[in-house]
């Protein structure tokens, strides 16, 4: 098997499993334990997983979120779920700004449901597959494009918001500990806040499974948020901390 080829399966194994052990890996392609560490070290400068002891993982960390295109493969029903509960609080006329993200993505795509509507985005995928499109107005948000998170961000990103207005700002997050969102990048926070500020209304989209997780940057207060759409309850433990602190989750039914 050719270098290439190992290190698309090792990505593939990673979508499937999320985590993968080195020992298995040197196994699995007959390759030794040290071609097996330059595997992971490149995926890893590549921003598409993150090495840990005797292996790898594509779940996020404190300052570890797995590369665009690895999320926009992962948990597509729960995306697409939550997509449809999102959809709720959008009405045809409105302006909408979306975040970056595989999730806001999808959620991008869907708002032709609710044409004729405005987009305000710095998410290169809705940028994409939205300009053109008959009864949408795309305001595509310029600055430093970033291929890890496949969206534009920095000063310029943040000076265009500041003189937009938009009704609802729907923001998602790699990470909910306690009553606070968290994310592991400065410049995401930036633009994120500067949504917020520039909306009407927030709407938090977190898939059940980051709730307990921390970040290097805290992000916002729950209570900030409008609204919180997710994919599941989280787990007990988690789930009482918002409940004695009056934070509604709306969970997303198929």
């Amino acid at each position: 098997m050719k270098r290439e080829e190992r290190r698309q399966a090792i990505i593939d194994l990673l979508l499937e499993k999320r985590a993968v052990d080195l020992d298995d890996l040197a196994a699995r392609f007959a390759v030794s334990k040290m071609t097996i560490h330059r595997d992971l070290d490149d995926l890893e400068q590549g921003g598409l997983l993150r090495k840990v002891r005797g292996g790898a993982t594509i779940e996020a960390g404190t300052q570890f979120e797995s590369d665009f295109r690895i999320r926009e493969k992962q948990d597509s029903a729960a995306k697409a779920r939550m997509a449809r509960a999102a959809l709720e609080l959008v009405e045809p006329g409105m302006t909408v700004m979306i975040n970056d993200g595989s999730m806001a993505a999808l959620l991008g795509v869907a708002l032709q449901e609710k044409r004729p509507v405005t987009i305000i985005t710095n998410n290169a995928a809705i940028i994409d597959q939205m300009k053109g499109e008959p009864g949408i107005t795309v305001i595509a948000l310029g600055g430093v494009f970033s291929t890890k998170f496949n969206a534009f961000f920095g000063i310029v990103t943040e000076a265009a918001l500041s003189r937009l207005r938009a009704d609802i700002a729907f923001i998602s997050t790699p990470a909910v500990s306690g009553l606070k969102a968290f994310h592991m990048d400065d410049a995401v926070v930036r633009a994120k806040r500067a949504m917020m500020a520039a909306a009407g209304r927030s709407c938090l989209l977190v898939n059940h499974q980051r709730f307990g997780r921390s970040a290097l940057h805290v992000l916002a207060d729950l209570s900030e948020f409008d609204a919180i759409i997710t994919d599941d309850f989280p787990v007990p433990e988690h789930r009482t901390a918002l409940d004695r602190a009056a934070i509604t989750l709306t969970v997303a039914k198929d």
